[in-house]
């Protein structure tokens, strides 16, 4: 099969011009968020704390069946057998979504996203109505957007359409993403999760097309009291994949002492768009949270979780309207949308509120620091803090990695997970998405080189050993030795110690500097000597570099700037191994020894010249 005959650019024009004429329709009504929510909660079940959940059917997105329909530039790098079926199919299946349209009752509701006048996204989402369960997705989507104004004048868009069709037979299950038409369709799945990233996906491409960086990264004001005794305020993004952290320690307070104005604001927990100062753009007013949390751990999350106002999907809800966040029997995505406002935590026992008035973040300039902070979760040699360098902050990025867990996905455990940004929702290059943040973090290193700081934090743990053995000709695996995870209140004083500036950092083995002492106490019991042979940990660093390697060989066709290559390669020296300088990789990712060398490296010959990208601290 062509790939490049697979697309049909005249089909989707046609579809996008054809879809403004058929929206007009006297069988889709315009309907409010009020109406919605009377017609969904008749349809669900009432807790005990006077909210409302749903069950769905489809429990998750379904990443795999999602494509993107387009010229070069929007198109998947690397699409599978079923999304290459998907898409040679798209015109007729997007002729059936005409037909339906035309054909079907179906609401019409209208949303804001963002809260500012440079770039606020006006969301159209259109659902079947025949189906009284199908009322849940508009009112729990809605709910996580703005109300829209009435004049347009006073928010630019650009104006996106969400087509959502669940009734579609579960055979022909895609999600059919129309970026350079700002048409996103859902078909044959119930999930609400496919609305909320359809537009915020469409919303990172359209804000990186207008010289900004779409983020999956969550985003937080911290104030906290620096060496000088004064307090300070920073910016903090948090990159992470799913069961990383990222929702944790976006809410967390990190133990800061609030009597001396110390504090942590929540801002946004999921998606935000970058700009050239340092600000950042927020998208939602409320979040979608996965709902597996524990009040002594996540306290705030909690305490909106249980407000009348949140909404369940896929939630064990008991006999008696008691919802269990921890009973996973019928899903492990339980999910629910909680109100950004509810976030609070209980100081000296009065409830306080944690949620910024803004969801933006404000320039570098306005702040003492901003700070990018990678989170990772391994469990086996890396150190839970390191401080990064611009250069490995965007390397960082590049890699976006985490573990798979022996707890969740036993025949995975202990492989290397590596997404681009943290981000599974980047349309087209995703070497543009890293060029574009090393621009803005040359920029911001070169005009505030006392105000950005970069991090890495890995809220794993160490000293995990797994072997694996073949058993009938399958391959199989046996932890040997659980991981010793880092205990919940010494990440807090890790965060906490580098906002205040009390942390010490030494050169690690990774090649960046590493945490030796958190507010004055001694890391020592986990160096990760006390857990492995010298050569166990070079074997590690080995694996770690070779697939950093290959990954960045990967993302490298998509068009990486020479910097980054150059960042990449200089990293690969911390494996120390006699192998490295033998092994090179071949096409489909394999080693091959020195003789057999076939094609050149994919790093530049020539070495860009140094500047403050190269800046060691």
């Amino acid at each position: 099969m062509n790939d490049e005959n697979i697309f049909d650019l005249k089909a989707y024009q046609k579809f996008a011009e054809e879809l403004k004429r058929v929206l007009q329709g006297p069988n889709i009504r315009t309907v409010s968020l009020k109406w919605l929510g009377s017609r969904a909660k008749d349809a669900g079940v009432k807790t005990k704390y006077g909210s409302y959940g749903w069950r769905a059917a489809i429990s998750s997105r379904i990443a795999p069946k999602t494509v993107y329909l387009g010229t070069e530039p929007v198109r998947l790098p690397n699409p599978s057998k079923e999304q290459k079926n998907i898409i040679s199919a798209a015109p007729e299946e997007l002729d059936k979504v005409l037909h339906l349209l035309r054909t079907m009752p179906f609401y019409h509701i209208r949303r804001r996203m963002g809260e500012n006048d440079v770039f606020n996204p006006i969301c159209h989402l259109i659902v079947p109505e025949a189906d009284m369960t199908n009322y849940r997705i508009g009112y729990m989507w809605g709910t996580t957007m703005f109300k829209p104004e009435n004049s347009p004048k006073k928010r630019p868009g650009p104006e996106f359409i969400m087509i959502h069709i669940p009734e579609e037979h579960p055979l022909k299950q895609q999600v059919l993403a129309i970026p350079e038409h700002n048409i996103n369709v859902a078909l044959g799945t119930d999930y609400m999760g496919e609305d909320k990233k359809g537009f915020l996906r469409q919303a990172m491409w359209a804000a990186d097309t207008k010289g900004m960086l779409g983020l999956h990264a969550g985003t937080k004001k911290v104030t906290a009291v620096g060496q000088d005794g004064k307090l300070k305020k920073y910016g903090v993004f948090l990159f992470g994949l799913t069961a990383t952290g990222k929702s944790t320690w976006s809410c967390h307070q990190l133990g800061l002492d609030h009597s001396k104005g110390e504090k942590t604001l929540v801002t946004q927990d999921d998606i935000c768009f970058l700009r050239k100062d340092g600000s950042a753009l927020g998208s939602e007013n409320n979040f979608f949270v996965k709902t597996d949390v524990e009040e002594k751990y996540q306290e705030a999350m909690y305490n909106a979780l249980i407000d009348k106002s949140a909404l369940y999907e896929n939630v064990m809800i008991k006999a008696n309207g008691e919802p269990d966040f921890l009973d996973e029997s019928l899903t492990a995505n339980g999910r629910a949308v909680i109100q950004r406002k509810k976030l609070q935590v209980k100081i000296d026992g009065k409830m306080v509120d944690i949620f910024s008035d803004s969801i933006n973040l404000p320039p570098i300039e306005e702040m003492d620091g901003l700070i990018f902070a990678f989170i990772t979760r391994r469990n086996t040699i890396m150190s839970f803090a390191q401080e990064l360098t611009p250069a490995q902050a965007v390397l960082a990025y590049l890699w976006g990695e985490s573990t798979h867990s022996y707890a969740s996905q036993p025949a995975k455990a202990g492989e290397t997970v590596r997404i681009v940004g943290t981000d599974p929702f980047i349309i087209g290059s995703r070497a543009k998405k890293v060029n574009r943040l090393y621009e803005i973090l040359m920029t911001l290193s070169s005009n505030h080189p006392d105000k950005l700081k970069c991090m890495q934090y890995n809220t794993g743990g160490m000293g995990e050993v797994i072997e694996t053995y073949e058993e009938n000709g399958t391959k199989k695996k046996k932890l040997v030795r659980k991981v010793k995870r880092i205990p919940i209140n010494l990440m807090a004083q890790i965060q906490r110690g580098d906002v205040r500036g009390t942390n010490t950092y030494e050169k690690g083995r990774l090649g960046t500097r590493q945490i030796v002492k958190a507010e004055g106490q001694n890391l020592d019991e986990w160096d990760p000597g006390k857990y492995y042979s010298e050569q166990e940990i070079q074997q590690y660093i080995h694996k770690l570099v070779l697939g950093r390697r290959q990954f960045t060989e990967e993302v490298a066709k998509e068009g990486l700037r020479d910097e980054v290559l150059w960042a990449a390669e200089r990293s690969f020296r911390i494996d120390k191994s006699e192998e490295r300088s033998k092994v090179y990789l071949n096409k489909e990712g394999g080693e091959k020894s020195e003789p057999e060398k076939e094609k050149k490296s994919f790093i530049p010959k020539t070495r860009p010249k140094r500047g403050g990208f190269w800046r060691s601290r």
